[in-house]
């Protein structure tokens, strides 16, 4: 695994767009019900599932999303206790009207721990501000919900009786990376390599995020599901070729940009570095 810290590429405009989503990432993670218990370390059981009501309600479920069949019963966020089962979530008929459509995108909004909100965050603070730049304000906005709603949807369809939530920006996310592949392949990006400590290299994009896609789909030829412990990697696929394949007929008028010369570690070097 490698992180990502900073690329060696300029942008000529601010990203509002990009800001704004994680603005707007950060600030849903941190109303999402049993943050505070997650944070302190207590999974108890109303917290989890006053969750699950919360991802059923929000989340996009794959046999939702192809055969539109909607249960008709669901977790309502209460604590039941069964005799013989012990103490669980109690089940209902559900309170509120669902979009499976829609779902999609409250989908892209919502993240299952810090880690996987961060993880999300970094990618796209470091490689959406330039697809952004090339875009424009709007077609990158527009460029970001196809790309989220084209991974959800391939996922959906390798996984159609699946029941499990599909929550997190990862799929639009890897829309943005295969756009930045696409157009700016040759652009230098430091990365950490977790090797003793951490080793700092700057390596071509085609190389950081060529190395990301293999890897992702490596994985999503075993499990790749989407509930807690597991990632849905086939949708990060499927995100990440809707990416390139959007953004490959801008790739002519996209010339490979001048690298700022002084440049260590994404920042400018002193004289005698």
């Amino acid at each position: 695994m490698v992180i990502p810290v900073h690329d060696v590429m300029p942008v000529r405009t601010t990203p509002y767009v990009t800001y704004a989503l994680i603005a707007a990432n950060v600030l849903v993670f941190l109303f999402m019900p049993g943050l505070s218990g997650s944070v302190a370390g207590d999974s108890g059981l109303a917290q989890l599932c006053h969750l699950q009501a919360f991802l059923d309600h929000y989340a996009a479920v794959p046999r939702e999303l192809i055969h539109h069949q909607l249960p008709r019963l669901v977790p309502t966020g209460q604590v039941a206790f069964d005799p013989q089962r012990g103490p669980g979530c109690l089940v209902g008929p559900p309170g509120y009207v669902k979009s499976p459509v829609l779902s999609v995108f409250t989908a892209m909004f919502l993240h299952g721990s810090w880690l996987h909100l961060l993880g999300n965050m970094l990618f796209l603070l470091i490689f959406g501000n330039n697809i952004e730049d090339r875009l424009g304000h709007v077609r990158y906005a527009l460029f970001y919900v196809v790309c989220g709603y084209a991974a959800a949807y391939g996922y959906a369809l390798a996984n159609s009786d699946s029941t499990a939530p599909l929550i997190g920006a990862s799929g639009a996310i890897a829309g943005v990376l295969g756009a930045y592949l696409v157009l700016y392949p040759r652009v230098r990006v430091w990365i950490l390599v977790p090797f003793l400590l951490f080793l700092p290299l700057r390596l071509p994009a085609w190389a950081v995020l060529g190395f990301w896609f293999g890897l992702q789909a490596v994985y999503s030829s075993g499990a790749a599901l989407s509930h807690a412990g597991t990632v849905a990697y086939a949708a990060h696929v499927v995100g990440f070729v809707a990416g390139m394949l959007l953004a490959w007929p801008l790739r002519p008028g996209t010339p490979p940009p001048p690298e700022p010369g002084g440049i260590l570690f994404g920042r400018r070097a002193r004289p005698g570095w």
